[in-house]
């Protein structure tokens, strides 16, 4: 049966996710910008698309697929259907499509061929790890822009930023971590889907 989440626990699971896999500090973004790219890339694609998935749903986005990392490493399921919405269910797809073996088939297929074990909860551990961090960065920084420039502020700066380097079209970008491999080597592939 599913755990309902209430507006608290929906407030708080960044903060726990954080003190179990820590975060990237300020100036520290570069050495993970093989995770971060992808995410910000497929975030922006959908807000090209479909505008009114703007900085607030990104948040909302965020969260929801922290939960989704949750349900993995604790085996519980999770009711977030009262956070749920069109707006934002596009975003958590595009992260989720980013680094999730058991939303994204080309991630799996790579993690087979790795031999990684994807019942075990320590190999997932690992696995999410970066993920996490990652999005958590993302959510800081998108409650920056949000301040700074309004519900779109976000999106603009990315645009700016790497707006470029992101093609206009709905192929989502993904990295791989390979857990049990030391961090130069732990991205074995990236690719689109």
């Amino acid at each position: 049966m599913a755990v309902k989440v209430n507006q608290y626990q929906f407030d708080r699971i960044g903060s726990q996710m954080e003190r179990e896999f820590g975060k990237i500090r300020k100036g520290e973004e570069n050495a993970h910008m093989m995770m971060l790219f992808p995410m910000e890339g497929n975030m922006l694609k959908v807000h090209r698309a479909h505008p009114e998935s703007n900085g607030r749903r990104a948040i909302e986005a965020i969260v929801i697929a922290l939960f989704e990392i949750q349900s993995y490493l604790s085996d519980n399921e999770y009711n977030l259907d009262s956070f749920r919405s069109a707006e934002n269910e596009r975003l958590v797809q595009a992260l989720l499509m980013t680094f999730d073996p058991f939303t994204n088939r080309d991630i799996r297929e790579a993690l087979e061929e790795a031999s990684v074990d994807l019942e075990s909860t320590e190999a997932l551990k690992e696995l999410y790890g970066e993920p996490v961090r990652c999005l958590l960065k993302i959510k800081e920084s998108v409650e920056l822009w949000s301040r700074e420039w309004g519900p779109d502020g976000y999106f603009r700066f990315i645009e700016n930023m790497i707006g470029k380097t992101v093609k206009r079209d709905q192929e989502m970008n993904f990295a791989v971590l390979v857990p049990g491999v030391e961090m130069k080597k732990k991205f074995h592939l990236f690719g689109k889907k």
